[in-house]
């Protein structure tokens, strides 16, 4: 690799790790601002204009707290756990691609820091390190209600994880790859006539895997340990969950992981399914691949909103499960349908080759 090649990635890197911060910490803003919308609220509208400042003042507050550390507490760990679970968060929009490729004079930039061919393992691998943040911090407080909150989140996503890896298995057996910039590269939209499934939007493998998409949608709820699936925090059981003994950043870590696990999923799930930053008769607009590209990033950003705004809803919206409930949809009614799913899948496959 050349040395403007390198440069190109950490730039893209810097970028990238930017960008998922920046909408981690207005995802905060926007969460209470729609919550205020359904409750029939104003919502935060103090700080700056219309209330825009308000995650900056959030942040501040954070750094500015006591950092408090219990006396019982495991001391390194305790500060293992909400580091392991931020790193693991930003780690995991490494094999994402945003968009097709830039040429930028003789310099080709491939938006995506990194295409390996096992791209979906690796967010897979990403996801299940990211329980042992919330599993060593929980254990570490030594307090009961966090070790119960890290035994239910590691048991919930112990449970989601086969479902989801089970819906997967029925995507691969239509794309043909581990690739997520082939998966993408495969629902791209090229109708200019002719049948609807020849292209445009019919070319996105949400029309091809419904019922694979409503497994994953559910599981990511739970992986990310947003409502009804927030168990692991149920303040009305557990105080606070594994994070109650947290505070300043240390508690900051934990929310923001838990905003920039919803930033990823959201990402994977409009690149498994909706097509990333494929859009329909995106080749007859007469535009240069520069044009295309951008519009393909701007594209792909507003299917990710558009899921953000759907995980926001549905916790304003759905009350939270009890855990009796949480596990028999997990294992007596996801994993039968996802199985289901794989074996009507490969009839379909085997029936059209």
């Amino acid at each position: 690799m050349e040395l403007t090649d390198i440069i190109v990635k950490f730039i893209l890197i810097v970028i990238v790790f930017a960008i998922s911060l920046v909408v981690a910490m207005y995802s905060t803003y926007a969460e209470r601002k729609i919550a205020a919308f359904f409750q029939d609220r104003v919502g935060p509208n103090r700080a700056g204009p219309f209330g825009m400042l308000q995650p900056l003042a959030d942040g501040a507050k954070m750094f500015l707290k006591e950092e408090i550390i219990p006396t019982r507490a495991s001391g390194l760990l305790f500060i293992v756990g909400p580091s392991l679970a931020i790193l693991t968060a930003c780690i995991g929009s490494a094999v994402i691609p945003w968009g097709q490729k830039l040429t930028i004079g003789s310099t080709i930039i491939d938006l995506q820091v990194t295409d390996i061919n096992v791209g979906i393992l690796y967010i897979f691998g990403v996801v299940s390190l990211g329980v042992y943040g919330i599993m060593i911090g929980g254990w570490a407080s030594n307090n009961k209600y966090s070790l119960l909150g890290a035994i239910r989140a590691a048991s919930q996503n112990i449970s989601y994880e086969i479902s989801m890896g089970l819906s997967i298995i029925a995507l691969l057996l239509v794309t043909g790859s581990l690739s997520l910039r082939e998966i993408a590269e495969q629902q791209h939209s090229f109708w200019q006539g002719g049948l609807p499934w020849e292209g445009g939007w019919f070319t996105w493998n949400f029309f091809k895997q419904p019922l694979g998409f409503m497994i994953f949608i559910v599981c990511a709820f739970a992986e990310t340990n947003r409502t009804p699936f927030d168990l692991p925090e149920c303040e009305t059981e557990l105080v606070g969950g594994y994070h109650t003994e947290y505070s300043s950043m240390k508690l900051g870590f934990y929310l923001f992981a838990e905003y920039i696990n919803m930033f990823v999923s959201s990402a994977v799930m409009a690149t498994l399914y909706f097509g990333g930053y494929n859009f329909p008769f995106m080749d007859s607009l007469g535009l240069s691949a520069n044009w295309i590209a951008i519009i393909g990033v701007i594209v792909l950003f507003a299917k990710i909103f558009a899921f953000i705004f759907f995980f926001m809803w549905i916790r304003w919206t759905i009350p939270r499960f009890r855990y009796d409930q949480l596990m028999n949809l997990g294992w007596k009614t996801l994993i039968p349908l996802a199985i289901a799913n794989i074996v009507i899948t490969g009839i379909v496959v085997t029936l059209l080759n």
